[in-house]
């Protein structure tokens, strides 16, 4: 086990380089005049030459590059115009809109997007996995098409559609919601769950589909094994061999798989964060792009490599303890 973390610590050191360097390359040598979008459109040339030189836009990409994977790992030192300002390890840069540290402003957005996905996440696993093993039990049944058909439904309609509908209908209409606003869960976490619950529930009835469609298939595959079989020989209840074998080996896939999204979520929840109006990374990752602020585009394009390489490792070790026959190597 040691071993198998170590290398995947260093694998996922080499990736976030790569990353790094490929974010670097479209970005920063993408057409456009980074100082004349920063300075604004009522600048002279002087005033765009200063930020040109205070930016440091004039060096070479890779001496830039150099001196931002210096300042990840040591610090770095900025001139903000009036001054210096010093930027401590894990230093991202400073922000060319607002000339905030973009490690602050990540840390500031975290746990919005934080929140967002790892709700999301416990809500679809309970609702995918129970739909799917429901389906397998009550396969060739009535159950089995209705559920086949809701979740066939689910995958096919867009995040959007749902969140809107449910906003609506539960929100304005029955009122058993509030209109979803990010609290903090250190200052209150009820209303922190509370508010959250319906960017869960929009999330999850998309996922859970998913979940459902792929537990269904690795259950009806687990059961019809030998060991399975031999299991009902002997006299086993259905539920037991449901719940204590067919659903361990059914659930290693789904470890994998929860995995890549809950990582990608981070990336990928701009869709969900702008529809609900929840202040995370998504948002400001569009916003950053849109103003070609590359620090923060670079910091936030980071942050979410490292989360998905980091769950993609820990899917690794709970794939192997859901199934022994799985060898870290």
């Amino acid at each position: 086990m040691t071993g198998f973390l170590l290398r995947r610590a260093a694998g996922a050191l080499v990736t976030l380089l790569a990353i790094s360097v490929i974010v670097y390359a479209v970005f920063y040598i993408a057409p456009g005049d980074v100082a004349q979008i920063t300075c604004g459109p009522r600048c002279s040339p002087a005033q765009v030459a200063q930020v040109t030189e205070q930016l440091r836009l004039d060096d070479p990409v890779y001496v830039r590059y150099w001196d931002f994977l210096q300042g990840v790992f040591t610090g770095r030192d900025y001139s903000t115009g009036t001054g210096t300002e010093h930027c401590d390890a894990p230093c991202l840069g400073l922000s060319y809109q607002s000339d905030q540290q973009v490690t602050q402003l990540i840390l500031a957005k975290l746990p919005v997007t934080g929140s967002l996905a790892l709700g999301a996440m416990v809500m679809w696993l309970i609702l995918g996995v129970g739909t799917g093993v429901l389906s397998a039990w009550r396969r060739g049944r009535v159950t089995e098409r209705v559920l086949t058909a809701v979740t066939l439904a689910g995958t096919a309609t867009p995040v959007f559609v749902i969140g809107l509908l449910l906003m609506i209908v539960v929100c304005g209409q029955l009122n058993w919601l509030p209109f979803p606003q990010y609290v903090p869960f250190t200052d209150d976490p009820q209303q922190w769950a509370w508010n959250l619950l319906l960017p869960w529930l929009s999330l999850a009835l998309i996922e859970a589909a998913k979940y459902a469609r792929l537990t269904r298939a690795s259950m009806l595959e687990t059961l019809a094994d030998d060991h399975v079989r031999t299991f009902r020989a002997y006299g086993v209840g259905e539920r037991s061999i449901i719940g204590k074998h067919a659903l361990r080996g059914a659930f290693a896939p789904v470890i994998a798989l929860s995995a890549n999204d809950f990582g990608s979520m981070f990336g990928g929840a701009v869709l969900s964060e702008t529809l609900f109006g929840l202040p995370g990374m998504g948002r400001e990752l569009v916003h950053a792009v849109k103003v070609v602020d590359l620090p923060v585009v670079v910091g936030m394009v980071l942050v979410t490599g490292f989360f998905v390489v980091l769950a993609n490792a820990v899917a690794d070790v709970l794939y192997a303890v859901a199934d022994r026959r799985v060898v870290l190597s």
